[in-house]
């Protein structure tokens, strides 16, 4: 099986295209691909391109624990990327569909720099989803483990929980991402941003993603979180998201559609061996 493996900002996707597999991927060859152990080690699968009747593009984003992901906006730019090295793309804009939506990308610097507008943040209850009554979720209440947190929820086409508070760490997402996640007011689990306002045009992230753990970085994160903090009158419209593996910048239209610019680099390419995915007994 062919791979190529990017990392964008430390967000690291295997893109597998399904021409290069003979067949469709099993739960348990996600897992061990994904295995930065027993497989070649990721954050996901980017498994595309498909044909689409809405995009020229289709793509499928594969978590590590065998869930499929609405929408990434690393994996959005990466696999854009993966697109333009096999000059199935040029520089001006091309359109990917996702399970979260269609979105427009475009590629430049040699491929080195990818911008994808990612769509409308939507607030409202119904489409992140959240339970309890039609509404905005903004400024809300939940307590897990003890911990009470203050926050808004968001889709931009994938579910996101984002707590702002005046200091964030690593050890505090990986204390409490996973406990959030799995909270019976998100019916399809959530990914969660504990987010600190630096100044009115920079925040910074400690993220905890849906299906993969903690992450280094996440452009529909940064999406989401961007969105809230503007919408919480925190920031203005163009933000310099700042996370352990890198910076994005997210620029906010007055409906909310977000256009995210960030870096994409190519890491690896290659051929997995049958024998990794031979149970050892």
């Amino acid at each position: 099986m062919k791979y190529f493996k990017y990392h964008a900002i430390g967000n690291d996707y295997i893109v597998i295209n399904p021409k290069d597999t003979s067949t469709s991927l099993s739960i348990e060859q996600i897992k061990k691909i994904c295995h930065r152990n027993f497989g070649v080690g990721s954050d996901g699968i980017l498994y595309g391109p498909f044909e689409s009747d809405k995009g020229q593009f289709s793509l499928r984003i594969l978590n590590p624990d065998g869930s499929e992901a609405e929408k990434s906006g690393n994996g959005l730019r990466i696999f854009s990327r993966y697109l333009w090295d096999m000059q199935l793309v040029k520089e001006e804009q091309f359109t990917i569909e996702t399970l979260g939506g269609l979105v427009k990308s475009s590629v430049s610097h040699d491929g080195k720099t990818v911008r994808v507008e990612m769509g409308k943040v939507s607030f409202q209850s119904s489409k992140i989803p959240v339970t309890g009554e039609p509404r905005e979720v903004i400024s809300e209440n939940i307590t897990v483990d003890n911990k009470a947190f203050t926050f808004c929820a968001a889709t931009i086409g994938n579910p996101h929980c984002v707590i702002t508070l005046p200091e964030i760490t690593p050890e505090l997402a990986k204390q409490y991402g996973h406990l959030i996640e799995t909270h019976e007011l998100f019916p399809n689990r959530i990914n969660v941003q504990f987010m600190k306002v630096l100044d009115r045009e920079n925040i910074q992230l400690e993220i905890w993603e849906r299906g993969a753990g903690y992450t280094l970085a996440s452009g529909s994160s940064s999406s989401a979180a961007a969105a809230v903090a503007n919408r919480l009158g925190l920031c203005d419209s163009s933000i310099t998201v700042h996370m352990p593996g890198g910076n994005i910048l997210i620029e906010i239209s007055e409906d909310f559609s977000i256009k995210m610019t960030g870096s994409v680099t190519k890491v690896a390419e290659g051929i997995m061996s049958e024998e990794m995915f031979i149970s050892e007994q």
